[in-house]
């Protein structure tokens, strides 16, 4: 059953190009894997052992999904779990310039991105012990610092890891856990990328206009 629901959601996200794991106040758009899953069911975000337990089946696949190779997995619309196709995630990496190095970063951030380049991925901890932001008053500081690496792909989630009461997020470098993808997108021009984005999400499409507004910034 969970490699036939696995196969499911790797069909899901590369006939769609993009999808949130769960869906923004159970609205229909933008698509998540859970609306593709179960289009009939509302979500409610229950973990106690009276609750929905496909919610935590779901976050099991997104880890094991995260770590495949098969798709990207990563904190980007608006900051949600999103994952992407092979295909379109090439193609956002050129239509926002991120691989071609037209993204200007902070310097923190920087930073940050250097020290994964060198060793990826971290779990969050151990990366936040790495910069320096480890702890509860930091936390804000943290955000801010990954924040646009997340937006413009820079980095991409690679399963868990168990080292506290709560299992906390790898993090790694695209260029270093995607090479060939991040290499690869810096032989399409903005132009073509732009052209397949659009074919297949289409310009209405929320994930597309999200990019959209995220290569404007830096036009």
């Amino acid at each position: 059953m969970k490699t036939s629901k696995r196969q499911k959601i790797i069909k899901a996200i590369e006939k769609e190009g993009c999808l949130l794991v769960y869906p923004l106040d159970n609205r229909k758009e933008p698509k998540s894997i859970w609306s593709c899953l179960y289009p009939r069911s509302e979500m409610r975000w229950e973990w106690d052992e009276g609750g929905d337990n496909r919610v935590g089946e779901l976050w099991g696949l997104r880890t094991e999904l995260s770590e495949s190779h098969d798709v990207v997995y990563s904190k980007w619309y608006r900051n949600r779990a999103t994952f992407f196709s092979k295909e379109i995630f090439v193609n956002l990496l050129a239509y926002l310039g991120t691989s071609q190095g037209k993204i200007f970063l902070e310097r923190p951030s920087q930073e940050a991105l250097d020290a994964l380049l060198m060793d990826s991925p971290q779990s969050t901890p151990t990366l936040k012990e790495t910069l320096g932001l480890r702890g509860r008053f930091l936390e804000g500081q943290y955000n801010r610092t990954l924040k646009p690496l997340w937006n413009y792909l820079f980095l991409v989630g690679f399963g868990e890891t168990e080292d506290s009461s709560f299992p906390s997020l790898n993090v790694g470098a695209t260029a270093t856990l995607f090479e060939e993808l991040w290499l690869q997108s810096q032989e399409i021009s903005a132009e073509e990328a732009e052209a397949k984005l659009l074919k297949v999400l289409g310009e209405d499409n929320l994930f597309f206009k999200y990019a959209k507004k995220l290569r404007t910034a830096f036009a």
